[in-house]
């Protein structure tokens, strides 16, 4: 039945175009490799644990919505996947256990396994904040309602403590009507506050069936533990996450929604920083941009800015003194260009900053590890370094820290887009029965990702790939090698 999870592995053909002519893959085939089985990852559904007379499959309501006429494929079927990687080397022998990982894509079933009228919904926004956060609870409000007809919308306040803290506030279309022209969070958010029991209480005591949780990393692996949990107590209740982390750190999807916001805010940043050195003897503007453990709004604002001579990124180790060291690489650019901009992500160089025995090991309420400031580190370094080697020389450092306003502004129209996406493939996964799962373009379209897969893969900066040398190309900066 479409909408039920299928088996884990399924049999595919890659085909030239849409008119199944099997070109490519005949061609292929005369090359001697085959492309013709793929793993499907197992996408967790409400059958797979609840009894079938619990469980009730009908006919998708947006049959009868008066703004949709279903056409032949607008429903999506539980066959219909998506390919995680799509580029490959046909010149090379491929070993036989070469990965060929799919999703299920994401869309609208033809039988959904929820019975609107009886709905109850639980929104909740976790951990910092990142523009576009209110878009993806407008637009869960408002596609739940106009395309379901569900009218039990709940927003848990305070992030996950809520669940057991507060009483949820009741959401309509009128209600959140211009939320996605705000920034931050209006259901307000914190970060920590993760109790287990007394959450997953809270959504059984409350009648929750279904639960929508936006946050980052952190708040992913505790949606793993709640689905669970919900899945251990065989409650009927399908749980899913909207991942959001700025820092575009989130593994598998292409990118995390308010990322494209931040790069434009950055630009912003790095401009100021360009004028306020250029108009300094020996000025260099220095801005720090988020980024704990990847440097990718580094990278970005770095590559469309084009006004960056150095960008220092956590993936990439970087060092001060001696040669191929930043202080020989500033001081030519200083003499040749009279200017220098650097740009620094939040994560980069704690190895090389001073810290005390209880600052190393102090934890935020999220149980991270609280960095240092590398912008203000940097920046005494730097005023040490040409202090001690040019005495008698003017020189100015202008530090920009823009973290507050780069992650409090709404998104922009492409991170608006792109929430509204996420929010409706979310929609449609729930309703159709999937749990445990979260949803993100994958190759640029949307597919259901296991929860659990989400929560442990990491989204680094490759600094073997293009991306990276493009960066030393319009930088011209230093690798960091020592030799």
């Amino acid at each position: 039945m479409a909408g039920i999870s299928s088996p884990e592995t399924a049999n595919v053909t890659i085909n030239k175009d849409n008119n199944n002519s099997g070109a490519v893959g005949e061609e292929v085939a005369a090359e001697g490799l085959s492309f013709s089985a793929v793993t499907l990852r197992k996408l967790p559904h409400l059958t797979d644990y609840l009894p079938k007379s619990d469980l009730q499959a009908r006919p998708n309501p947006l049959e009868r919505n008066e703004f949709f006429h279903p056409t032949e494929g607008f429903y999506i079927l539980s066959s219909d996947v998506i390919l995680r990687q799509i580029v490959y080397d046909l010149s090379g022998t491929f070993p036989s256990t070469f990965p060929r990982l799919a999703y299920h894509r994401a869309g609208p079933r033809r039988d959904i396994y929820f019975d609107p009228a009886n709905v109850r919904v639980a929104i909740v926004t976790c951990g910092g904040l990142c523009p576009g956060m209110n878009t993806v609870i407008r637009e869960l409000v408002v596609g739940l309602w106009e395309l379901y007809g569900v009218r039990e919308i709940y927003g848990v306040v305070s992030g996950y403590r809520g669940f057991y803290t507060s009483e949820p506030k009741q959401l309509s279309p009128k209600m959140v009507h211009g939320w996605h022209k705000r920034g931050g969070t209006v259901l307000e958010t914190s970060r920590g506050g993760f109790d287990l029991k007394k959450i997953v209480d809270g959504i059984q005591q409350r009648g929750f069936n279904q639960v929508y949780i936006i946050g980052g990393d952190g708040t992913m692996r505790g949606a793993v533990e709640i689905f669970e949990e919900v899945r251990r107590r065989k409650l009927n209740v399908s749980v899913t996450g909207i991942p959001k982390t700025v820092d575009n750190d989130v593994g598998i999807i292409d990118r995390s929604f308010g990322f494209q916001t931040a790069v434009e805010m950055a630009q912003q940043a790095i401009n100021a920083a360009r004028v306020e050195a250029e108009s300094a003897v020996n000025g260099i503007g220095l801005v720090k941009l988020m980024g704990r453990s990847t440097g990718h709004i580094a990278l970005y604002a770095t590559l469309s800015s084009r006004d960056v001579d150095c960008c220092l990124i956590p993936e990439n180790d970087f060092f001060l003194e001696g040669k191929g060291g930043l202080f020989e690489f500033l001081e030519r650019r200083l003499r040749d260009n009279g200017h220098a901009v650097i740009v620094v992500a939040e994560g980069a160089g704690q190895d090389l900053i001073p810290r005390t025995d209880a600052q190393s090991e102090e934890k935020d309420e999220s149980g991270n590890p609280v960095f240092l400031d590398v912008g203000g580190w940097l920046k005494s370094e730097l005023k040490k370094w040409w202090a001690r080697d040019h005495p008698n020389e003017l020189f100015t450092v202008k530090y920009i820290d823009p973290t507050y306003m780069i992650r409090a502004v709404p998104a922009n129209a492409t991170d608006n887009l792109y929430c509204t996406l996420l929010a409706h493939s979310a929609i449609h996964g729930v309703m159709a029965g999937y749990t445990g799962f979260v949803s993100g373009p994958i190759n640029g379209s949307y597919a259901y990702i296991p929860l659990d897969e989400v929560a442990k893969e990491k989204n680094k900066v490759n600094t073997r790939d293009h991306k990276w040398a493009w960066v030393r190309s319009v930088t011209s900066q230093p690798d960091f090698i020592r030799t």
